[in-house]
């Protein structure tokens, strides 16, 4: 059973060597390792501090985007709504300019067809008249050929003639 349990000078210097290390370890090596430690907790907590911001920043970003799209929607939306109205403007334009000149060409025919109608009844009238005065010409170069015609129609104007 001696093996199992350990002797008091192997405690003693098990004892020292532990305290020696320890010593060196305490002296040497913590505050390197603490150092080293700190500063990897520091990059660490930079990095996630880097990674919350550009998580925030992300989100800013997604939040603008989605306001520029809404504003460029509700542009193209005024933008075709203009356009709708100009269309319907320029419809409305081209309707009434239509209306206004087909009266006017309507007005100007009939114009130039009673003009048409007046010159040729001036026309007809002076032919009738011409035609009229031809005829009483012939009707009294053959009535007034006999001298016995001629007396005979100054006596007949004579008595249409009253005198007061």
């Amino acid at each position: 059973m001696q093996i199992v349990t350990p002797n008091f000078g192997l405690i003693f210097w098990q004892l020292v060597i532990f305290l020696l290390v320890l010593f060196l370890l305490a002296k040497f090596a913590w505050r390197p390792i603490l150092l080293s430690l700190k500063q990897r907790e520091d990059s660490i907590d930079s990095a996630l501090r880097m990674a919350d911001q550009a998580k925030l920043e992300m989100q800013q970003l997604k939040a603008g985007n989605e306001k520029l799209l809404a504003d460029a929607r509700l542009e193209r939306d005024r933008t075709l709504k203009e356009a709708q109205t100009m269309a319907n403007q320029l419809i409305e334009t081209a309707k009434t300019k239509a209306t206004e000149e087909g009266s006017r060409m309507i007005t100007q025919a009939r114009e130039a067809i009673q003009q048409e109608k007046n010159a040729a009844l001036a026309e007809v009238r002076n032919t009738a008249a011409q035609l009229s005065l031809d005829i009483a010409e012939r009707i009294l170069r053959r009535e007034l050929a006999d001298p016995a015609a001629q007396t005979r129609l100054v006596d007949e104007y004579l008595k249409d003639v009253k005198l007061n």
